[in-house]
C-alpha cells in the first residue's frame, strides 16, 4: 500500500476526486484522469440496461470528447481487486505506455500503482 500523502498534490487531487465520485453516486467505482494540460475529468461507473462502462473508461472517454491529446495520470477508487485490462488499455491508448494508474480503496488509500505498458 502507498500512503496517499506520498503522492504529489495533483496526484492526490485525482485520487480524492475519484473517491468523491464513487461516494456521491453510490456506485462500485469512481475514477479521475488528468490530461496533458492539467485538466481533470471525473467519472463514476455507468450501469444502464443498454450501456455499461467502468468509471475509468468513462473518464478517459470524457477526456477524449473534451479534446485531450494525452493523459498524465489516472486514478480509480474501488472496493474490488485490480483493474481490468480493458480499462488499462483505454488509459494506454490516450496516455501511452508508462502512464501511472493509482488504484485506491474506498477510504482513499492507494493499494497499488500500475504503469500501463
Amino acid at each position: 500500500m502507498t500512503d496517499t500523502t506520498s503522492l504529489g498534490p495533483e496526484d492526490r487531487k485525482i485520487v480524492t476526486l475519484a473517491r468523491s465520485a464513487r461516494a456521491r453516486n453510490g456506485v462500485p467505482e469512481g475514477a479521475a484522469v488528468r490530461d496533458e494540460t492539467g485538466r481533470t475529468y471525473v467519472a463514476a461507473t455507468v450501469e444502464l440496461p443498454s450501456l455499461r462502462l467502468s468509471a475509468l473508461r468513462t473518464a478517459v472517454a470524457m477526456a477524449v470528447a473534451s479534446g485531450a491529446e494525452s493523459l498524465e495520470a489516472a486514478a480509480v477508487v474501488t472496493a474490488g481487486e485490480g483493474v481490468p485490462e480493458e480499462d488499462l488499455a483505454a488509459v494506454r491508448d490516450l496516455g501511452g505506455a508508462g502512464t501511472p494508474v493509482w488504484v485506491a480503496g474506498p477510504d482513499g488509500t492507494v493499494r497499488e500503482t500500475l504503469a500501463v505498458g
